[in-house]
This record gives structure tokens, sequence and C-alpha cells, in this order.
């Protein structure tokens, strides 16, 4: 009898791999960080081969720590960063480009010429999306336009397409070509109300649906695995954001998760009707479970958090690792007045400013390291406090409590500051890798592993709440200074306005 699901967690600087039994426990777990490839400023790029290698090392070293064959496994899940582009060969599947990541500005040029029509939310009544550099649709659209003959090869179907999903599904089962709608939402590409591909927006892109890959639900039977999980179904399939979503039993209407990564990112749960926004959110979709309703969710996406603590480690060389962040930040008292905006590839919502860049605000003689890594956490808690204001904007009413998610929720001192700077109670579950969970569950509830959502919410389990401590002056004077750093971040790249 099966007695775990594997989820493969495939992010913005790693890949995980996690084994879970039916109670939602981790049985084991195993990591590989890739390559982040810059070969300019502004672009971001990953080895797709270099990525699929690495899940093959993790898959491997998760069945060897659990003691698990593959005949223990009901099931597999994939979850994913999403908007990140992968182009192969049908017949050799080798990628012909270096995957370019969702970070990755290089099409801003283009994405200026798409809203010259109609503005940037021209695609938004479809879509559900803004025209900016982050969505797939462009970046595929600017690899056709750049490598010689690719189109016509995408037309005759020898060229394939897909996010960092779709390109691991395909190699897992051998050939099996599909996504799902939470990441297709994410291309420019997607229509919301049918949850297909829109062959007006693949003509104004130029992308030939041969190469694009089947719409089908993030939960069901795609294909059985070959390989190390030889046999094994691969059942489940959600963008990242999505996944926390789900592996936070986001269930209902309203409810919202916060997830602290590489990036930040905000869903919040509105139910089997998508909400257009009008507050610089973006409305995707939060997952679609076998022939059910899909559920839709609004989202505030922030670009960096998480990779600004890197960015101290790898760049101004200020920390040697990640989680000595927060005895560095904890030498002093506060920010010394210094604020850090971290728009290195313009700012997310509710801006969507692809000519911000970053910059360091605020400084004097006093200023020292310690304040930098003040400075750092604080962003994302800032960033967050942006998106929380727009949902409440767009909803019209608060939230009680945030639910929080990813690598950093295990910094103390910066979720004490983000319940402060929200003035609401901000509660971390028991088990963090809520993205990998959400995978997990909906492969599991594929082949019957779990038998519905009223099982999986039972599963979730509070670890610990930050409640607010800090007195509305000061929370709105700190949070004025960091309006104003925000503003000094506009209007650095010329030629590419909101």
């Amino acid at each position: 009898m099966p007695r775990a699901v594997a989820a493969i967690d495939q992010g913005t600087t790693s890949t995980r791999c996690l084994l879970l039994d039916p109670d939602g426990k981790v049985l084991s777990f195993a990591r590989r960080e890739h390559r982040q490839i810059c070969p300019r400023p502004g672009w971001v790029e990953h080895d797709a081969l270099e990525i699929w290698a690495n899940t093959q090392e993790a898959i491997a070293e998760a069945l060897e720590k659990s003691g698990l064959a593959a005949a223990d496994i009901a099931a597999a899940g994939v979850t994913n960063q999403r908007e990140t582009v992968v182009v192969w060969e049908r017949e050799t599947g080798k990628p012909v480009h270096p995957a370019i990541v969702w970070q990755d500005t290089r099409t801003a040029e283009l994405c200026g010429r798409l809203s010259v029509e109609a503005g940037q939310d021209r695609l938004r009544a479809r879509t559900g999306l803004p025209i900016a550099t982050y969505f797939s649709g462009p970046k595929l659209q600017w690899l056709l336009d750049r490598l010689e003959g690719a189109r016509a090869r995408a037309e005759k179907g020898e060229l394939l397409c897909g996010t960092i999903d779709s390109w691991l599904i395909w190699n897992l089962t051998g050939g099996v070509h599909v996504t799902d709608p939470t990441n297709a939402s994410r291309t420019l590409l997607m229509n919301l109300g049918t949850l297909d591909w829109d062959d007006d927006l693949l003509g104004l892109m130029e992308i030939p649906r041969a190469m694009l890959p089947e719409i089908r639900s993030s939960s069901e039977i795609y294909g059985f695995a070959r390989g190390l999980l030889a046999g094994v179904p691969v059942a489940g399939d959600l963008g990242d954001q999505q996944a926390a979503l789900f592996g936070q039993t986001c269930f209902d209407a309203g409810e919202t998760k916060n997830t602290y990564g590489t990036g930040c990112f905000m869903l919040s749960n509105t139910g089997t009707t998508p909400v257009q926004s009008r507050h610089g959110l973006l409305t995707t979709v939060g997952y679609r479970l076998g022939g059910d309703r899909p559920v839709y969710a609004l989202e505030g996406s922030v670009a960096v958090s998480g990779a600004l603590v890197q960015w101290l480690r790898d760049n101004l060389g200020m920390i040697r690792h990640a989680d000595e962040v927060e005895a560095l930040a904890n030498t002093v008292g506060d920010n010394g007045g210094v604020y850090i905006v971290p728009a290195f590839s313009g700012l997310f919502a509710p801006y969507w400013r692809s000519d911000a860049r970053g910059v360091v605000a605020g400084l004097t003689r006093y200023a020292h390291k310690g304040h930098f890594a003040r400075a750092a956490l604080e962003a994302t808690a800032y960033q967050t406090r942006e998106i929380l204001d727009a949902m409440n904007e767009e909803t019209g009413h608060g939230l009680a409590a945030l639910k929080v998610d990813g690598g950093m929720v295990a910094n103390a001192t910066l979720m004490q500051f983000q319940a402060d700077i929200l003035d609401v109670p901000v509660i971390r579950p028991a088990m963090t890798e809520t993205t990998a969970l959400g995978a997990a569950y909906a492969a599991g509830l594929a082949v019957g592993f779990w038998r519905d959502l009223g099982e999986l919410r039972r599963l979730w389990k509070q670890d610990r709440t930050w409640n607010p401590a800090m007195d509305r002056e000061t929370r709105q004077t700190l949070f004025a200074g960091w309006k104003k750093a925000v503003q000094r971040s506009f209007h650095w790249v010329d030629g590419e306005g909101s």
C-alpha cells in the first residue's frame, strides 16, 4: 500500500523533493541549488538541463533518506517558479535557449509596444494581468523573434514550450506536454473565462498554438513517471504561489496567505468568480480540481524579498549565510533612517513600474551594516503592507489575520515587524513548506490518498502567532518614510514608464 506522496518544488534558486506521509508530515527532504545566470543588466536566465539534473538528484536523495521505493509512492505533484519560460526540441528534449526567468526585464521594449494601443491594462479583461515583463508570453515572443527559424519550427510542432512545470512533467513522463490553469494564467495568453489559449492573444504575440502545452486541471493524472519514480502517477501541478494557497488550506473566499521566498506573494481566494482589480493587483486562477469549477484569486506580487538578503550576502559580503541577517539586524534597535527599495528589475504590485531601479535612501554617517540588514528585512514587510492596503481597497474589508509561509518566516524579527507594520496578527503554520504541501495535496487528491478538502483542512496546524505591538504614530512615520523612498526609485530607466 502506498505510504507517501512526492512533491517536486522547483523554485527560483533551488529544486527540492519532499516525501510526505498521510498526515502531511515530511518523511524526507532533499535540495539542490542551481546557478543564476545574468548575462546583461536586467537579464536573468536558468539552465533548464541543470534544473532537470538537480530534480533527478533530489528525487534520488529523498528516496534514499526515507528508505522508500517508487512502489511506496502514491503520486507525484509538481510546483514551480511561475512565468519562467523554456523552449525545447520535441525530438531531442534539448532546450534551444536558456530559460528566461520571471525576474528578467529584456522584454521591456516589447511590452511597451504591446501597451501603445490601449495602455498597460489592454489585456486585463481577458487575462487578469497588466502587460509587464513579468509574464511569459512576451518572453516567448522575444525568443521566437530572435532565434532564427524558431517560429517556423514551432508551427511545424518541432519546438515545444512551457513554464517549468511543463518542462519537468515532460521529462518525468517521457513526453506528456501539459500545464495547469494556475501556470497558464500567468502567460498573458490564456483566457480567464475559457481556461484555454486565446487565439487573439496568440496572434498578437505571434505564438504558434502547436508549441503550447495542453491546459489540464491542477489535480488529475497526466501520465506515469519513468526512471527513479517509474510507474508513479504524476497527478498534481500548481504554480508555486497557488500551491502555497492550497497548502495553507485557503479553500474559502476571503482566506489569504503570504509567501516569503525569493519574491513575496500574497494571494486571496475570491471564489469561483474572477475579480478584476482596480488597484494594481493580479486576477489569477487559484486552483482547479479535476472537473470542478476553477477557484480564482487576487494576487499582489513583490519581485524581491529573500533575494535582497542574498544580495547582501553575495554582492556586498555583509553576511556569509542568509540566516545571519537576523542577528545582524538585531545589533541595532531600528533602521537608523535607512530604507532599501529593491527594485532590481522594476517594481511589481501595486506600481508595475519597469522604469524603477533599486535605491538606498536616508544614508548618514551614522548608518552601518546593521542598519542595512534591518532595512533589508523591513523592505519585505513594507512591500507586503502596500499589497495588503490594495487588497483592502479591492475587497472593502480588512484581514483578521495573515497566514504566512516560505523560508523567511523562520525570521522572528521580520515576522514581528510584519505584524507591527500591518497592525494584524501574523500566523505561521507548523508545516512551513506549504508550496510543496500544496503540490502533494493536489496529487494525493487525484489518486485518493486524501479524500477531500475537509480532510486536508484538518491537517493544518498553527505553530506561532505574532501580534502587533507598535504604536500607531511610529507605524505611520515608518511607512511614510518607505513611501518617500519608493518615489525616489521611479524614472531611473529612460523610456520605461508605467
